[in-house]
């Protein structure tokens, strides 16, 4: 991985892919769980990106609200 933040499409991509090979099975459990790992991971990036995306419309929609928090 390098240093470069990874973009939402590009985590999801490879999350819908972690996904699939954990369905797929037939990976040992230490695979697996590296792939579990990975996954969490990824969840958690897109996590920050749709938070992110969220906190910019709401203060778009209410820019009153943004400025007082």
């Amino acid at each position: 991985m390098t240093d470069q933040p990874i973009g939402f499409e590009a985590a999801r991509d490879e999350l819908t892919d972690v996904v699939r090979r954990l369905e797929a099975g037939g990976t040992s459990l230490e695979e697996s769980l590296s792939l579990w790992e990975r996954g969490e991971e990824l969840a958690a990036i897109c996590q920050t990106w749709l938070d992110q995306a969220r906190a910019r419309l709401d203060s778009v929609r209410n820019p009153a609200e943004a400025t007082s928090e």
